[in-house]
């Protein structure tokens, strides 16, 4: 009974510790970017959408914004395509691109927005072909079909976030031809972010931020500013998939967004833990 009812005052003090930051967010816009890797478990993209949902209930405006390399690799996979990747980006052909658009904008966007409306909350999926909502030409010939953004719809996602929805956004873009491109998601959130000017910006993954040594677990940086993250890029010490988070993160932070976090996402409740209580978790990469 006594370990009980200490367990009860310790959840009503981080309800206490949470109250601060419920108000210092409330009305504010969030963006999420959910990583393919960190979508490999069901009970770890319970939470997060939990996370989601909780924050959409007092009073803040999430956006998030989602990959699937991993489900789009499967796919490939069992269709005898090899999937082929230059700096961090995934190397696009019209079959690669087809299979991108499946199950980005058709199984992964829809399975998460079910999930996020069994919350309670009312999440609506969108990629960037819906309204033009991501407009982009193409970035570089010997990537094939992947998109350089050269424009968000902010107004779309200001209707919607401002109003009872969480958009729920899968990163593939579109031209004014109505062809597809692949955008690499963190590439889509960071300009998502700026054109919405969010409060902050989230990536999510299944690392627990940026690394001094990358093959040291326990390597952690709390605090990273852009001049030093530049540093790590051309020092090779952030290579691979790394490279377009980071220059995402930079990116955001020049165009004005005031801090941008890089979470585990398969921690449990890392948005709530990084968001609404004093210690938070991840590396913040600010000015």
């Amino acid at each position: 009974m006594k370990e009980s009812f200490k367990s009860t005052i310790e959840r009503a003090e981080i309800i206490c510790e949470a109250l601060p930051y419920i108000r210092k967010y409330s009305g504010k816009t969030l963006v999420i970017k959910y990583g393919g890797n960190a979508m490999n478990d069901e009970a770890v993209t319970t939470t997060i959408l939990q996370d989601i949902a909780a924050l959409k209930i007092v009073g803040v405006n999430p956006i998030l914004v989602h990959g699937g390399g991993p489900e789009i690799n499967k796919l490939l996979s069992r269709l005898g395509i090899k999937p082929q990747f230059k700096n961090g980006m995934r190397v696009t052909d019209a079959a690669t691109m087809e299979v991108a658009q499946m199950i980005l904008c058709g199984k992964i966007n829809k399975n998460v927005v079910g999930e996020l409306n069994s919350m309670g909350v009312k999440a609506i999926g969108l990629c960037g072909k819906d309204s033009q909502l991501i407009k982009a030409e193409k970035l570089d010939s010997d990537l094939g079909y992947v998109g350089k953004i050269t424009e968000i719809n902010s107004k779309l996602l200001e209707i919607l976030a401002r109003d009872e929805f969480i958009p729920v956004i899968a990163s593939i873009a579109t031209d004014e031809q109505g062809n597809s491109y692949n955008v690499n998601a963190d590439v889509a959130a960071a300009a998502i972010g700026a054109a919405m000017h969010a409060e902050k910006l989230m990536f999510l993954s299944d690392i627990d931020g940026i690394m001094a040594d990358k093959d040291d677990s326990q390597s952690l940086i709390d605090r990273i500013s852009v001049a030093e993250l530049k540093k790590m890029m051309d020092s090779g010490a952030i290579s691979g998939g790394m490279l377009p988070k980071a220059a995402s993160c930079i990116d955001a932070i020049e165009r004005g967004i005031n801090s941008v976090f890089v979470l585990n996402g398969t921690l449990p409740h890392s948005i709530l833990l990084e968001l609404f209580t004093d210690n938070g978790v991840g590396t913040m990469i600010e000015r």
